[in-house]
């Protein structure tokens, strides 16, 4: 089970009452709300080894050299040099991505990132080549793109809720979108995505790009079409096409999830008590966790293997 953290945790503040604070006032809803979360998943699906995949770099200059537009809207300060520039993110949120992290590493949990990398090429890596079925829990659509049947790998799509995730294999992509999950990154390209930034191919939306891949097959064959006369590529579309091929040519290295990543070898195998008791124990006064702290000991302790 491959965890994108940050949505989870950002889904928890969101959802879970603020209400929820430690004993010195400081609210706690995101880091409760992570481990009732990682409870539900672990006991609903019992995997033998988890990753909380961690945004090292949101944003990665790389990908902002190729398309300055990336996630720009969601930029607080940019910063120089090789730190990530600054998110915009809730305060009450920020004081707790510290606390997430230490608890989980006292539980043991892996967390798992790379330095100038997002959490998706983090889990596009993990995903790749796992040599076991992987389910990977996420509210972000471009980790559809990692969806392979052969391989067993599905993603439980948590936009409606953590309670409420679906579970996406191939035949769900296609019903929804009408593309495989091998064309869902040319897919995003040509439509765009405002939540990222990608401006897309203007005048293209979902229903054509996914006429175009069906027709073409992929990004290649479609600028192949746009650029030969003699295609069947109606005219609107071709011009359309044509006038966004320097998007296009830098685009489909943006949205690709990166599978390549050396990440070293990470012990993931899923704890049946903390790495370290007495810290997560002292955690747990410090920040009051409360039934949260009790319910994933609870859950670790019927599904993880001792080490």
């Amino acid at each position: 089970m491959l965890l994108d953290t940050a949505s989870l945790y950002f889904r928890a503040f969101f959802g879970v009452p603020d209400s929820m604070r430690a004993p010195d006032g400081t609210p706690v809803n995101a880091v409760r709300g992570l481990l009732d979360f990682i409870s539900r998943l672990v006991d609903e699906y019992q995997p033998t080894h988890l990753a909380c995949a961690w945004d090292d770099d949101w944003r990665p200059q790389w990908r902002v050299d190729l398309i300055p537009s990336y996630k720009a809207h969601r930029v607080v300060a940019e910063v120089p040099g090789p730190a990530p520039d600054v998110e915009e993110v809730p305060d009450p949120l920020q004081v707790q991505v510290p606390v997430i992290l230490e608890v989980l590493e006292a539980l043991g949990l892996a967390v798992v990132g790379h330095r100038e990398m997002e959490a998706d090429d983090v889990i596009g890596t993990l995903a790749t080549g796992a040599g076991m079925p992987v389910d990977v829990v996420t509210g972000d659509r471009d980790l559809f793109q990692l969806i392979d049947d052969e391989a067993e790998v599905r993603v439980l799509y948590t936009a409606r809720g953590v309670g409420r995730h679906e579970r996406l294999t191939a035949t769900e992509v296609v019903a929804k979108y009408g593309v495989l999950p091998v064309q869902y990154a040319d897919f995003a390209t040509l439509r765009g995505d405002t939540s990222d930034g990608l401006p897309g191919v203007k005048g293209v939306g979902e229903k054509t790009a996914a006429g175009l891949l069906l027709t073409y097959g992929d990004l290649t064959g479609i600028v192949a079409a746009a650029a030969d006369p003699a295609s069947a590529m109606a005219a609107g579309v071709r011009m359309k096409v044509n006038a966004a091929l320097p998007y296009l040519a830098v685009a489909p290295e943006v949205v690709a999830v990166r599978r390549d990543l050396e990440l070293g070898s990470p012990d993931l195998a899923l704890p049946s008590v903390p790495a370290q008791p007495e810290r997560f124990a002292e955690l747990t006064e410090r920040w009051g966790l409360g039934s949260s702290a009790e319910r994933i000991l609870a859950t670790l302790a019927g599904a993880g293997v001792s080490r």
